[in-house]
């Protein structure tokens, strides 16, 4: 590739706000942000966390900011976007990253934990792109984390699945939307297997904690053995797709998703 080929994928200049940013995929994503040239507004519940964060950007030279923020509660999201244009003078990449996962069979699942998670991994997605798409110009970019359960169906995580087609779908919405009302806004989103995060770990233990395996190793081995390249998926595989669909490299792709999932849906 040519030098102007590569540097499409730059994201110099660019202010992004990344949620979920405290540890896991968030915080690779959004040091990778910094990497490729953007400033970072680093997002979560988890301050001391998230400003750990902050801290491994600022040392490799990058510019970030935290801000606490509940991607439930409507009014920390106007904060958060009015954080980036003021601190950084503008908002050109949303990733919606947060989320949390929870497991139960279909008939034991509560109504509390089916809304509870809803709120989080669904209503925090249409929080941000609203209040994101009022201020972004033409050329942004939005990547919302969905996963492979929201294109296909496992045992014992009915809420989660709901919830990630639910973003795979308003990704879908609004990227026709924006594109209608000609505002020059991209929405993609990203679809990852079991990563090797503290929330992948969860999904395996979920499966001996309700008796669908016999113990962690053999759940682990079992599951590990869907990916066809026989390993889990690790942060910096996921930030490397987000920095893709966030950069001009992908500025013919809205509405779009990007399976990053060691082959596993491919079986």
């Amino acid at each position: 590739m040519s030098a102007g080929t590569m540097s499409r994928f730059r994201l110099d200049g660019r202010v992004a706000l990344v949620t979920g940013a405290a540890r896991g995929i968030g915080a690779a994503v959004a040091e990778a942000m910094a990497e490729a040239g953007a400033a970072v507004v680093v997002t979560d519940r988890l301050e001391d966390q998230g400003q750990a964060t902050v801290r491994r950007i600022k040392d490799q030279g990058g510019k970030a900011l935290f801000v606490t923020h509940d991607v439930t509660v409507e009014d920390q999201w106007e904060a958060a976007v009015a954080a980036a244009q003021q601190h950084f003078g503008g908002l050109d990449v949303l990733v919606n990253n947060a989320g949390v996962e929870t497991a139960a069979l279909l008939t034991e699942c509560t109504v509390e934990a089916f809304r509870s998670l809803m709120d989080v991994n669904v209503t925090g997605v249409f929080l941000g792109m609203k209040h994101a798409a009022r201020v972004m110009q033409a050329g942004a970019s939005i990547v919302n984390l969905s996963s492979v359960a929201g294109m296909i169906g496992t045992p014992a995580h009915i809420a989660y699945h709901a919830s990630k087609g639910a973003v795979r779908t308003m990704t879908k919405a609004a990227a026709v939307e924006l594109a209608k009302l000609g505002t020059g806004i991209r929405v993609n989103s990203v679809h990852p297997a079991i990563v090797d995060t503290e929330m992948g770990s969860n999904f395996v233990q979920d499966f001996v904690t309700l008796g669908l395996a016999p113990d962690y190793a053999s759940a682990e081995a079992d599951i590990k053995a869907a990916h066809l390249l026989g390993r889990f998926g690790t942060p910096s595989d996921i930030a490397g797709a987000v920095i893709y669909l966030a950069s001009d490299a992908t500025a013919w792709m809205t509405g779009s998703e990007l399976v990053i999932d060691g082959g596993f849906t491919a079986a």
